[in-house]
């Protein structure tokens, strides 16, 4: 089993998505279809194998709640960029595997203390920011793909259309943001915002 789920993953990585079926999986491994039929039904089990394995990689670490959570989110980060169509599985139904299942186990368990009442919220809005970032990270590295060009490359192309936009003085706003704020990289945008997110949280369970 464990054979056929890391050759999955590996056609995954390669191809995204659209190369995996039970077929070509096969083929990978030099087998008939039929002999992978004895271990799994249909691709959607093997999709929901395949996000497990990858949970496996995601062991939040952390001395209290707030390292952990962080941890948290930094991993599911980590694994998106390492395999690109993680990013189209996760967000949805809970993933009921063994190893999210551990996962999930370790995030409660830090937050022992906390008031239960609030614990699934607080974990959900980590996961919801986490999911969210990686699947803007995961579009951005597509749409460089498709295009030829990088964001920079992007908003060079870009920004004469903005100049004139923000000269009609209708975005007033927008045009002193753009124009005067830090433009931080993914790194620190992602960073930034886990950590709004953590105040937040902290200053709720302090109250």
């Amino acid at each position: 089993m464990r054979c056929i789920v890391r050759a999955a993953i590996r056609l995954a990585d390669a191809g995204g998505l659209a190369a995996v079926s039970l077929r070509k999986v096969a083929a990978d491994l030099e087998v008939g279809p039929m002999r992978l039929y004895g271990y799994i039904a249909t691709k959607e089990e093997l999709l929901d194998l395949m996000v497990d394995a990858v949970y496996a990689e995601m062991r939040p670490v952390g001395d209290g709640w707030r390292a952990v959570l962080r941890s948290l989110a930094e991993t599911t980060r980590q694994a998106a960029h390492q395999h690109e169509w993680f990013a189209d599985l996760i967000g949805g139904r809970p993933q009921l595997g063994p190893h999210a299942l551990a996962r999930g186990e370790a995030v409660v368990a830090a937050m022992s203390g906390v008031n239960v009442d609030i614990v699934m919220p607080v974990v959900a809005a980590v996961n919801a920011y986490a999911v969210g970032a990686v699947r803007r990270e995961i579009a951005e590295r597509r749409a460089e793909r498709a295009t030829g060009m990088n964001e920079k490359q992007w908003q060079a192309i870009s920004g004469p259309y903005l100049e004139r936009t923000f000269a009609t003085g209708r975005f007033p706003a927008l045009a002193t943001v753009i124009r005067d704020a830090a433009h931080l990289d993914a790194d620190q945008t992602f960073r930034t915002g886990l950590e709004f997110l953590l105040d937040g949280i902290q200053g709720h369970i302090a109250s």
